[in-house]
């Protein structure tokens, strides 16, 4: 699969890593893999130490880790100005990032706060386009931007509430920064993934029940794993999706389609 993805010895940001069960570490495993050098991003110092921890547990290297607090566009510019200063170039960005309070989830969607709309949108979406100006500089070979969305964005899914609309932000963005950065041969995509027990996941009240009914109602009659996310998300990275931009991919055994 390497070989076919060309993504050998290319350097790839990875942002967002919680822990073993992120979809960002599933992404990382596979990245490394086939051979690409990795570059992490944590938020704040107990990340980095949970990072540096699964990558020893592993056996894997990592190119660089380096701080990036998303909310921050000062910490965003240091970030990537340190990784371009080490790498030259990079060739790609895997942004899987998302939070909204706990309030903000539990209580129906009618009850966010000013505050909780502006800070899911800040850490969800606007921390796309912050990050896809910040590395556009060293994606001087083109390149592939990653984002990580799920079907609460285009439906109303119980509990996820001002995610949700967070999420249709970041599709819609994915959309205008791909007609942005195209004429550059840098290419933005969504994969949109099926439940997995992700810790952003626990958040979900109703998350259980969306695992059982997907089960019961997608095509493929079960839900998806980390690695299956991780795999679609190095085609989008790779070679095989060279001429796809704008899109959201959804890997999640075809539930998005069901009525």
């Amino acid at each position: 699969m390497g070989d076919f993805l060309k993504l050998k010895d290319k350097n790839i940001v990875v942002m967002g890593v919680a822990n073993e069960r992120s979809l960002a570490w599933g992404v990382a495993k596979s990245l490394i893999e086939v051979g690409a050098n990795v570059v992490f991003t944590y938020r704040k110092e107990r990340s980095m130490a949970k990072l540096e921890k699964l990558l020893a547990t592993e056996g894997y290297d990592s190119k660089m880790i380096v701080q990036c607090d998303v909310n921050e566009d000062e910490s965003i510019h240091s970030a990537f100005t340190q990784i371009g200063k080490e790498l030259g170039t990079i060739h790609g960005v895997v942004h899987s990032l998302a939070f909204a309070h706990a309030d903000d989830l539990k209580n129906d969607f009618i009850e966010t706060s000013r505050s909780g709309y502006a800070f899911a949108q800040d850490t969800s979406a606007y921390s796309l386009v912050a990050t896809a100006k910040e590395a556009r500089p060293y994606m001087t070979d083109g390149g592939s931007i990653v984002t990580m969305s799920y079907l609460g964005a285009e439906r109303v899914l119980d509990g996820y509430n001002v995610m949700g609309v967070a999420k249709a932000a970041l599709e819609a963005s994915v959309k205008y920064l791909a007609n942005d950065l195209g004429k550059e041969s840098i290419r933005v995509n969504a994969i949109s993934a099926g439940a997995i027990r992700t810790l952003s996941a626990k958040g979900v009240p109703s998350f259980n029940s969306i695992l059982s009914l997907v089960e019961e109602k997608a095509p493929l009659k079960r839900n998806v794993t980390q690695e299956e996310v991780a795999d679609m998300t190095l085609v989008m990275l790779g070679a095989p999706s060279r001429a796809v931009t704008g899109e959201i991919v959804y890997v999640d055994g075809g539930y998005n389609i069901m009525g």
